[in-house]
């Protein structure tokens, strides 16, 4: 087990490089956690992070991999049809999850017939059945879920999941899914993790690339002036975190 609050930074010369160590990292948490507990609950992200995963569709990682025990959530997603071009779940489904043999009940999207309020109600509720049978484990630190692998990106602004610079969701720490309705991004209306959710995790990766995101990376892992805390520098989990830079990305630290 990671060691509490160990953070990992590693910068790569390529993003093809950067994306042969990230499915190296993923493929190995997969293993311990299979042979640990049976299962690996693994969170996705929008953004880039699903090409930057492509590595996991070729060899050796796509034959090696238990896929049948790998259980998909997402850390944010936003409230449209599953097939909208907005839709997280369409992106990992297109780039990832069509392309492997994880079980489709294993596949946990939300429920895109009901309003923001409704769908995060929803998956809380079908997150809190899913520790009570052991699919997800609970921490015992925080009384949050605990999931084994949470894979992040992060945008030039800062913001981690749904959860951006200034807005008060970002002090959430009772829900373990809200919603919201004035995303400064389109499209407005979103459900997300909330930071006890994203900050009880065993492993997290954040994956961030391009020289747009250069400030932000600065900002929590670099000597910045910016007295601000963005929410990309409150990612904090008990177990480790890893960083996974290009150099681009890594150009201000």
């Amino acid at each position: 087990m990671a060691t509490k609050g160990e953070v990992k930074k590693e910068v790569f010369e390529s993003e093809e490089d950067l994306a042969v160590s990230l499915a190296k990292y993923t493929a190995q948490l997969s293993d311990k956690f299979c042979k640990e507990r049976g299962a690996f609950s693994v969170v996705l992200s929008g953004g880039s992070l699903i090409n930057s995963l492509r590595k996991l569709m070729e060899p050796p990682f796509i034959d090696s991999i238990e896929w049948s025990k790998w259980h998909v959530f997402w850390l944010d997603e936003r409230v449209v049809p599953k097939d909208h071009e907005d839709s997280n779940y369409k992106l990992a489904y297109d780039g990832l999850l069509s392309k492997v043999p994880i079980l489709p009940g294993n596949v946990y999207a939300i429920n895109d017939t009901l309003s923001a309020e409704a769908a995060a109600e929803d998956y809380e509720a079908r997150l809190r059945h899913l520790v009570k049978i052991n699919v997800i484990n609970i921490s015992a630190a925080s009384g949050f879920p605990k999931f084994d692998l949470q894979l992040l990106g992060m945008g030039p602004d800062g913001h981690v999941a749904s959860l951006f610079p200034g807005h008060p969701l970002v002090k959430e720490n009772e829900k373990w899914v809200t919603f919201i309705k004035d995303s400064p991004k389109p499209p407005p209306e979103r459900i997300t993790f909330t930071f006890p959710v994203i900050n009880s995790s065993a492993y997290i990766a954040l994956v961030v690339t391009g020289a747009a995101e250069a400030g932000a990376v600065q900002n929590a892992l670099g000597n910045s002036q910016n007295s601000e805390k963005l929410p990309v520098a409150m990612v904090s989990p008990e177990g480790e975190l890893a960083w996974f830079l290009d150099t681009a990305a890594a150009s201000k630290l």
